[in-house]
């Protein structure tokens, strides 16, 4: 579960970069509105130039804190764990990527790359979880199901996309980009596509 709530807090940073946060928040339902700041971060403006990314950003902004203050509940009420979330060394290096991709079409590539990369990290964990969790904690297990379900949807959405915009049909977020040049817990995947920004 710390893992886990670990892995969202980290996606949350990312998705804020893409989207950008609102400081202050209001009823309008638009393409332009951001998320909500994470604490611990600086209010950003969006880096990602395509609205279908920032879409799936928010997106996973909101269930993520959902799911983070669920997970933290489960800690508190059947542990007496109070756990505060915090970014592990391997979210560090993604939400560098992130940090140095410019704005537009570059963000959008690095982006859908190592979001999916992320998400698909947490699988091994989730399947443990679904497959190896005390039967008492039924309530585990559906989270993590749920879990599983909603991140290979979004790296099955975000392989489709880059396909779309950058002409990469073969994207496969398990591997690292260049085994010989890369160590394999690298942020990116693999793809023998073009690397050049379509959009």
């Amino acid at each position: 579960m710390q893992l886990a709530i670990d892995h969202h807090y980290t996606a949350l940073r990312a998705t804020e970069l893409a989207a950008g946060t609102d400081t202050q928040r209001n009823g309008e339902i638009s393409p332009m509105e951001g998320t909500s700041p994470t604490p611990g971060f600086a209010a950003t403006p969006a880096k990602a130039a395509l609205d279908d990314l920032k879409s799936l950003a928010r997106r996973n902004n909101r269930m993520q804190r959902e799911e983070i203050m669920t997970l933290k509940t489960f800690l508190r009420e059947w542990y007496g764990i109070d756990y505060q979330p915090r970014v592990r060394p391997d979210g560090r290096k993604m939400l560098a990527l992130l940090d140095q991709a410019k704005p537009g079409a570059d963000f959008n590539h690095v982006f859908l790359e190592v979001l999916s990369r992320h998400h698909y990290t947490l699988m091994e964990p989730v399947n443990g979880c679904i497959t190896g969790s005390d039967l008492r904690h039924e309530a585990l297990r559906r989270e993590c199901s749920s879990m599983w379900h909603s991140q290979t949807a979004d790296i099955q959405m975000m392989r489709e996309e880059l396909h779309k915009h950058f002409g990469i049909a073969d994207y496969q977020p398990f591997k690292g980009r260049d085994p010989l040049r890369e160590p394999m817990d690298t942020p990116r995947g693999q793809h023998t596509g073009s690397s050049q920004e379509a959009q």
